[in-house]
């Protein structure tokens, strides 16, 4: 038995993952009336934050940004092979290996987060629509099966390879759902735009991977186009973002200065500048450019949400400002309500 107080065998209950890293802060708030006059925080529990906040490390945001290159990787070149197999074969062709890659990678780092492989497999133990965790456990699973066997020759590659298109859409968009789903206020403040930016910015990383390639065919071409309208789009969701979290003023403060803000700004100035190259048909900077815009989008909405969750102003403010929202009433209460 281990020596923690929990009486489990150390070889099942392993505090492993980044669960583990967890840890209680004491918050000892002060008796009523134990802050001087003017300093108690207004509309907090004497300012102690209301959320733990996110442990994740850096695997989890480029688990992120992989599966979203994958995933979009994968829909393109399902598209390519239905459409023209000849015109663009270089399109379909290594857009097989980059899913296939990509969902090994994804997993392994989805693995690292949960600190043991079998913890992934628990997972498929269940099948439950309501959890983005568990749906996003057997889209990744089902896709790697695909992208497996989209490498295998004949007829069995190409059904593999359409496979992997059809599980791939959903796959660049659950974990913006994933992220939604959560108490934190700018994710939770934010969950209209976030699934559908995590899908555009997946295209668009897709799209600036493609653009690294040598290739020039009409497959390469076609991808090049569809980079271009989903890094405008991308522009356009992280604006929509920004106003829908700031319903409640404080909730998007991360967005606008410190690291988090910082990171959030380049990100957007990056895809900004891949646009603009590729409009001008400087593909491979815009290709970098449209990497790193990407990678940095992930990584920033973490940072954004660590200090989200240490904000109780954030948590309360957002609170409220739902409950002060008009609600939609359905006609047979509208009814009541004017006819008592």
């Amino acid at each position: 038995m281990s020596h923690d107080g929990r009486n489990i065998d150390p070889q099942i209950g392993a505090l492993l993952g980044e669960g583990a890293q967890q840890r209680v802060e004491h918050h000892d708030a002060p008796p009523h009336g134990g802050y001087p006059e003017g300093d108690a925080p207004e509309g907090t529990y004497y300012g102690v934050p209301a959320l733990k906040e996110p442990v994740w490390k850096w695997y989890v945001p480029a688990y992120f940004y992989v599966g979203g290159v994958a995933g979009a990787s994968a829909a393109a070149g399902a598209a390519a092979l239905l459409l023209d197999r000849r015109g663009m074969r270089h399109l379909w062709h290594p857009a097989r290996y980059v899913a296939a890659g990509g969902a090994v990678v994804s997993a392994a780092l989805l693995i690292a987060d949960l600190g043991r492989p079998a913890r992934f497999v628990n997972m498929l133990r269940v099948f439950r629509p309501s959890s983005p965790m568990n749906m996003g456990s057997w889209l990744l699973s089902a896709f790697g099966a695909c992208a497996a066997a989209a490498l295998l020759p004949g007829r069995l590659g190409d059904a593999g390879a359409v496979g992997a298109g059809i599980f791939g859409v959903p796959l660049t968009s659950y974990t913006g759902v994933l992220l939604a789903g959560t108490a934190v206020p700018i994710w939770q403040g934010a969950r209209r735009s976030l699934p559908v930016l995590f899908s555009a910015s997946g295209a668009a990383a897709a799209a600036s991977l493609f653009d690294l390639l040598p290739a020039r065919d009409r497959g390469a071409v076609a991808m090049h186009r569809i980079g271009t309208v989903a890094k405008a789009a991308e522009l356009a969701l992280s604006a929509a973002l920004e106003l829908e979290a700031a319903r409640a003023p404080r909730v998007a403060i991360p967005l606008r200065g410190g690291a988090s803000g910082l990171l959030w700004r380049a990100s957007q100035l990056c895809t900004a500048a891949s646009l603009a190259l590729s409009l001008g048909k400087r593909r491979r900077i815009s290709g970098v450019l449209g990497t790193l815009g990407s990678l940095a989008l992930r990584f920033a909405l973490l940072a954004a949400g660590r200090r989200s969750a240490r904000d109780p102003r954030a948590a309360f403010g957002q609170q409220r400002a739902q409950e002060l929202e008009p609600r939609k009433a359905d006609p047979l209460t509208a009814h009541a309500e004017a006819h008592p």
